[in-house]
């Protein structure tokens, strides 16, 4: 993605109860990417996306984190929407 600044952003998207959100990839307590391993975000459980480097833990749906060192704060949530079997990021709306 490509922030106002028209500098590269790392996002990542996931699936939950049927519905996508999507959120810019930095952790809120460091600003790093969450997954060490590409496409791999979430925790053991398979519930919730993770920081591999900080074991902070984000819910899927609202990208509130739930537990680690940034309780509280929030991914930066993206808009997108489905069509045509592809997720859309909505431009119009960053």
């Amino acid at each position: 993605m490509t922030d106002a600044n028209g500098q590269q952003r790392p996002a990542l998207a996931v699936r939950y109860m049927g519905r996508v959100y999507a959120y810019l990839n930095a952790c809120q307590h460091i600003p790093v990417e969450l997954d060490l391993q590409d496409g791999n975000v979430f925790d053991l459980s398979g519930h919730y996306p993770v920081c591999s480097m900080h074991g902070a833990l984000y819910e899927p749906n609202s990208g509130r984190c739930v537990g680690g060192p940034c309780r509280g704060r929030k991914l930066t949530a993206l808009p997108v929407h489905e069509a045509d079997d592809l997720i859309w990021l909505d431009t119009d709306a960053v």
